[in-house]
């Protein structure tokens, strides 16, 4: 990542912060998490050494600009896929401080509540059944940053399973950050053609298969599933 190294903010072995060289957002400050230096590596395919240490990387600097005062809200993201709305095809995430814009306007409390498909350590992971675009959305509720591994994982399960058993079309996904009230949520989205019933008039669809979704990740992925926790 040599090309990198003039404009690194922070680094912790693989994993980069650095500035956006390519802005397309005006009045924001943009920045770019480089996940690794594994060209050909993805965050469904990490170990969950990596994984805990890039989330947790990831999460923390997003929260320090956040508190810096200097914007009105920050957002984290990340692009994977030709339909996520990407440009680059090494792995990465997106912290970008917005300076008139606050993206907490346009959430709901809803758009995180769902079909519960796990809950361990008070982390919850669910499937949408109020979502922001539509049919399939995962949820993980983090209730405290001590449990920010639990989080990590969730969001694992998430994307693997839309890239691996979802839908066999399915190549691509958003997962988005949101701090809300104090409490962090994740959100990943599978990505498709966009519906136009949203694209027109912001009608999201609610798809009639959460049940058989939520039991096929928890066969796959969670087969001691403990929803009591």
């Amino acid at each position: 990542m040599q090309q990198h190294e003039e404009e690194i903010l922070a680094q912790e072995g693989p994993i980069l912060l650095v500035k956006n060289k390519y802005p397309t957002l005006e009045d924001t400050f943009q920045t770019v998490v480089i996940e690794t230096d594994d060209c050909d590596s993805e965050l469904s395919t990490y170990s969950r050494e990596h994984l805990h240490k890039l989330i947790r990387f990831g999460v923390e600097k997003w929260l320090e600009m956040e508190a810096s005062g200097e914007f009105t809200s920050v957002i984290f993201y990340k692009n994977h896929g030709p339909l996520s709305g990407g440009s680059i095809h090494h792995p990465h995430m997106q912290i970008v401080g917005l300076k008139h814009i606050d993206y907490r306007q346009h959430v709901r409390a809803e758009h995180f509540e769902g079909l519960v498909i796990d809950r361990r350590n008070g982390v919850e992971f669910n499937i949408s059944t109020a979502p922001r675009m539509g049919f399939f959305e995962f949820n993980a509720r983090l209730p405290e940053m001590g449990q920010l591994n639990q989080m990590a994982d969730y969001i694992q399960i998430a994307a693997r399973y839309v890239l691996n058993h979802f839908n066999k079309n399915c190549n691509s996904y958003n997962l988005f950050f949101y701090q809300i009230e104090g409490r962090i949520f994740a959100k990943i989205v599978p990505r498709f053609a966009a519906s136009p019933l949203f694209v027109g008039y912001s009608i999201p669809q609610v798809s009639d298969r959460l049940e058989e979704v939520a039991r096929d990740i928890q066969g796959k992925y969670l087969p001691a599933s403990q929803l009591t926790r």
